[in-house]
C-alpha cells in the first residue's frame, strides 16, 4: 500500500526488535532463561512488590495524572546519586526523568541536532537507539568502527571524522561500560572526550553504573557540555517501570524539561523509583553474586580457543569467534533459542547476560557443546 504523505526514508527502516526471532517456526520451550537484554535476573522481593501494590491500592488515584514535575523522584535521585557516587552538591535541579533512557536520548538529539543542524558520532559496535532514534529523526549519524582488540575508540579517526563531517558533530555518545562489549571507558578516551569544544555536547550513558562502580558524574557537575545517563532497568530491577534520569547542569537540564511529553511517567513507575531508592541497599545487595556469575561464565567459556571472551565491567559478557570463518553465530543463537537460551547476536560476536546461578549453568552446559563439536 503506498502511503503518499510518509517520509519515504521511513519507508526503508525495520523496526527495533528487542528479542529477534528465529528463522523456522518451531516455538521455543515454554521456560525461557531470558539472557539477551541485559536486565537482573531477580525481580523485586515480594515484600516490595506488596508494598507497591499497597501503594496502588491506597495512594495512587487512577483517575489522576501523575506527578508531571517529578519533584519528589528528582530529590530521591539527586540523594541517591550523591551517596552511591560520592558527588557533593547534586538537587533536583540538576536531574531529569525520563520514560526509559530512550526518551531523555531522543529529546537530546531533538535540542542539539534537529532540522539540520548538527550530526551525531558513535563508535560501533555500541548502544544501538543512538543512531536509530537520530535516524528516525533525520539526523546524520556519523559511525566508526572501535579498536578491534580493545574496543576502545579509534581517537585518530574521530578526530577526522569530526573535521570532515559535513554537518558539525553536535553530540558525541559514549557507555561506560559500553554494551556489548563491557570495557569501560579509559583514561585516552577520557581526555579526549573532556577537550572536546562546547560547541559538542558529551554523553555518558552510565546504566550499568552498579556493576561497574566506575562515573564521570563529576565531569557532569563542572562542564557545560557534559551529561550522564542513568537507569532503573539493570541493577535496581524495574525494568517493566521505563524509568530513566539525566544528570548534567542545570541549564542544560531545563532544556530537557522542555522537551519532554507532559506526564511521561506514570504514577505506577514513580512509586517503584521511589521505593527502589528507599531500599537500593537491599536490591544491590546481589551485585557482588552478579559480578561472581559474570566471572564464572568468563572462565567455563576460556578453555574453548574457538570463542575469544572479552573482560567486562557490567552484568554481561562478550565473546566473538576467534576466526572469522568460525562458527555460525545465527545457527548457534537460534539452537539456543530452541534450546531455551536466549543470548543476543550483536556487533559480530554474542553478548550474554549474566543470568542467574541456575541459568548460568544451563547457558554453559548448552553452549559447550558446540565448542566442543
Amino acid at each position: 500500500m503506498s502511503l503518499p504523505y510518509l517520509r519515504p526514508d521511513l519507508l526503508q527502516f525495520t523496526a527495533y526488535a528487542p528479542h529477534p526471532q528465529g528463522n523456522d517456526a518451531t516455538p521455543p520451550p515454554a521456560a525461557i532463561d531470558q539472557l539477551d537484554t541485559n536486565e537482573c535476573p531477580y525481580d523485586l522481593p515480594p515484600a516490595l512488590k506488596q508494598r507497591l501494590a499497597w501503594q496502588y491500592q491506597q495512594e495512587i488515584a487512577a483517575n489522576r495524572y501523575p506527578d508531571g514535575s517529578h519533584g519528589e523522584l528528582k530529590r530521591a535521585i539527586a540523594t541517591y546519586v550523591q551517596a552511591s557516587s560520592g558527588l557533593a552538591g547534586i538537587t533536583a535541579a540538576h536531574i531529569s526523568v525520563g520514560n526509559g533512557s530512550d526518551e531523555l536520548i531522543r529529546s537530546l538529539l531533538i535540542a542539539t541536532c534537529l532540522g539540520g543542524e548538527g550530526a551525531i558520532l558513535v563508535s560501533q559496535p555500541t548502544f544501538s537507539m543512538y543512531a536509530i532514534l537520530a535516524q528516525t529523526l533525520g539526523i546524520p549519524v556519523i559511525s566508526l568502527e572501535r579498536q578491534p582488540e580493545t574496543f576502545e575508540l579509534d581517537l585518530e579517526a574521530a578526530e577526522r571524522a569530526m573535521a570532515q563531517a559535513e554537518v558539525p558533530v553536535r553530540v558525541v555518545f559514549m557507555v561506560h561500560p559500553n554494551s556489548p562489549t563491557g570495557n569501560a571507558l579509559t583514561p585516552a578516551e577520557l581526555h579526549w572526550l573532556r577537550h572536546l569544544p562546547e560547541t559538542v555536547l558529551v554523553v555518558v550513558d552510565e546504566a550499568y553504573f552498579e556493576f561497574s562502580q566506575q562515573t564521570t558524574g563529576a565531569d557532569a557537575l563542572r562542564r557545560p557540555n557534559w551529561l550522564v545517563l542513568r537507569t532503573f532497568s539493570k541493577a535496581l530491577r524495574l525494568a517493566a517501570h521505563r524509568v530513566g534520569y539525566a544528570l548534567a547542569q542545570p541549564p542544560l537540564i531545563q532544556t530537557l524539561e522542555k522537551l519532554r511529553l507532559p506526564y511521561n511517567l506514570p504514577s505506577m513507575s514513580q512509586a517503584a523509583a521511589r521505593l527502589a531508592l528507599a531500599h537500593a541497599s537491599e536490591l544491590l545487595a546481589i551485585v557482588p553474586q552478579i559480578q561472581a556469575e559474570r566471572h564464572r561464565l568468563i572462565e567455563g567459556l576460556r578453555p574453548y580457543p574457538q570463542l575469544r571472551v572479552w573482560p567486562s565491567q557490567a552484568n554481561f559478557i562478550y565473546a566473538r569467534p576467534s576466526q572469522p570463518q568460525g562458527l555460525n553465530l545465527d545457527t548457534l543463537t537460534h539452537r539456543l533459542r530452541q534450546q531455551g537460551t536466549h543470548i543476543r547476536h550483536t556487533g559480530g560476536g554474542l553478548r550474554i547476560t549474566v543470568g542467574s546461578p541456575a541459568e548460568n549453568q544451563r547457558t554453559l552446559a548448552r553452549l559447550i557443546p558446540w565448542l566442543e563439536s
